[in-house]
């Protein structure tokens, strides 16, 4: 698809009032800049997020460890001043890999939490790669369930909320010997496992789709038990089991993934938190910082219009 200026201004005509209908039904509109490809600190990311009409941002948590209580306060007050939040911020301990890895990194993973939990932030995220050359399913459910666990631990002493997002397209998880959680049924058994109340889902209409869930099953949870959700479209004329993850489009663009549904969904069951855009696409990413973000905002915006 082509991004012109004339389409993002269509896209942007009901702008204001979808806003508020996205504030109205309690989620924020969420400013990811990395998920677009824009490279930007973490003030120029709140500055972002401001001047586009963002509710929210990504919490840097190693730059909000590393400042000093004055000018933690002064970015807090900045950001009040702006009337902008944080929406989450990224699990940084690699827990694919071996257990010393994975030991190593959590070190330092209650220092990261507190930081986080010293700005503000409650919310962190990761997600679950579909498919493993090594570990058959139950081992892999039972390595998860295990260190998540741990993490899961250390963030409730902190204030944190955990969400975890399966990963569904067909071309990742048959790409290797061994599939592992891709649905939102499978991942249902994993925070199942895992067991703290703190640990919920990251839904992301993307892997809704390609999983072939529906707003039935969005509407069998609860608002408690989403953490974040992220929003994309799909190229179209390509059949589902065929899409390919890096390949995606902005959401209501195409129409291929019903967002109306997946928003309507959420808002049936009250969900309240950040809602973002991350679509992968190469388009977006070649465009200038500004060009992108406008991009961005209007397809939120559009996205939230077409939920009654």
């Amino acid at each position: 698809m082509v991004y012109t200026r004339r389409i993002f201004l269509a896209a942007g005509v009901a702008g204001a009032a979808s806003s508020l209908l996205a504030r109205a039904q309690g989620m924020s509109l969420h400013l990811s800049c990395g998920a677009l490809g824009v490279k930007a600190t973490q003030t120029e990311a709140i500055d972002y997020a401001a001047r586009f009409g963002f509710d929210s941002v990504d919490a840097d948590g190693r730059y909000l460890g590393s400042l000093m209580p004055g000018d933690l306060t002064r970015l807090l007050d900045s950001m009040r001043e702006k009337k902008v939040e944080w929406a989450i911020a990224g699990f940084p301990v690699d827990f694919r890999k071996d257990d010393a890895t994975f030991a190593t990194g959590m070190q330092t993973f209650s220092a990261y939490c507190a930081g986080l939990e010293r700005a503000g932030v409650t919310r962190m995220t990761t997600w679950i790669s579909p498919a493993s050359k090594d570990l058959t399913y139950l081992e892999n459910m039972r390595l998860h369930s295990r260190r998540l666990r741990e993490a899961a631990s250390v963030m409730e002493d902190h204030g944190l909320r955990f969400g975890l997002e399966y990963v569904a397209p067909k071309t990742l998880w048959a790409a290797q010997r061994f599939p592992f959680v891709h649905t939102m049924a499978e991942m249902k058994d994993l925070l199942g496992e895992i067991g703290r109340t703190n640990v919920g889902y990251v839904l992301d209409s993307w892997h809704w789709y390609t999983a072939g869930d529906t707003k039935k099953d969005i509407l069998g949870l609860s608002a408690e038990q989403v953490v974040s959700v992220d929003l994309n479209d799909a190229p179209a004329g390509i059949p589902v089991d065929q899409q390919v993850d890096s390949r995606r489009e902005l959401p209501a663009s195409t129409g291929v993934i019903d967002v109306a549904a997946f928003l309507g969904g959420l808002k049936e069951i009250g969900y309240t938190g950040p809602a973002r855009v991350e679509p992968f696409n190469e388009a977006v990413r070649r465009m200038p910082p500004e060009q992108a973000l406008a991009a961005a905002k209007a397809a939120l915006d559009k996205a939230f219009a077409l939920v009654h």
